[in-house]
């Protein structure tokens, strides 16, 4: 099981060839993938998306499990943030990493290494 942050989304859909192999077999082996709704939300901020790629970033949001901010998951991202000092956006990622049981799929490992029990793997 796997959560992929913002940025393993951002590289697959501007076509970075080993996401996009990662990815793509995760989704034909019907592996379950996790996305946070702020990811989600950090997705379609960008400015300069084309629609092309927006339509690749919905095409993917389609085979994935989107998990929702709700109280349980704000809670544990607080007490990672402040534990931590991560940044907010990056603590609720991680957080739900952790909820779901799943490894953060990420090209930062830096901004997540030092979350205890968070599993991480770089692509």
């Amino acid at each position: 099981m796997y959560t992929l942050d913002t940025n393993t989304i951002i590289y697959y859909v501007k076509g970075d060839e080993r996401v996009v192999a990662v990815v793509e077999d995760m989704v034909s082996s019907d592996y379950p993938i996790y996305v946070s709704v702020l990811t989600e939300a950090e997705l379609f901020s960008y400015s300069h998306l084309t629609d092309i790629e927006t339509e690749h970033i919905d095409s993917l949001l389609r085979t994935v499990s989107i998990i929702p901010l709700d109280s349980r998951l704000a809670r544990l991202a607080g007490m990672v943030r402040r534990m931590y000092k991560t940044k907010l956006a990056d603590s609720i990622i991680a957080s739900t990493a952790l909820v779901t049981g799943s490894t953060l799929l990420t090209r930062n490992i830096n901004d997540f290494k030092k979350i205890i029990n968070l599993s991480l793997k770089r692509i």
